[in-house]
């Protein structure tokens, strides 16, 4: 269903700390991504999160899903919003933050398991 938030990243200064808080408070079982300081729960059967010491700020980036990626950036620039290009997630889809025309943050999701691993990125 488009519109439907699928994915959030709580940004931390220290992941540990924010996953024992976190798993505390909801349960929440964590899978670390290899070196990446990136951890990720599966917080309902079709919705992830995950707490990421790579990112930097106070607020929480949100997902919402998408059919056509493509179609919806197009939209939103029409509707007067900001876009940035989109970028792969290799096997599992496509990601693009955007702007509404207040300014406020959110990104948009359309899963695709042939999405590519980006050029010039190791294994690309």
């Amino acid at each position: 269903m488009a519109g439907k938030l699928v994915h959030f990243e709580l940004p931390t200064t220290d992941s540990a700390r924010a996953q024992e808080f976190y798993g505390s408070l909801f349960g929440w079982q964590f899978q670390s991504f290899g070196d990446m300081d990136y951890h990720m729960a599966q917080v309902a059967d079709d919705q992830g999160g995950a707490v990421s010491g790579m990112q930097e700020g106070k607020h929480a980036t949100i997902y919402f899903d998408v059919d056509d990626i493509d179609a919806s950036l197009a939209q939103v620039r029409e509707l007067g919003g900001d876009v940035q290009d989109k970028q792969p997630v290799p096997g599992m889809g496509w990601f693009a933050h955007c702007k509404d025309p207040g300014g406020t943050n959110f990104s948009l999701w359309q899963a695709d398991d042939s999405a590519p691993m980006p050029e010039g990125a190791p294994g690309g």
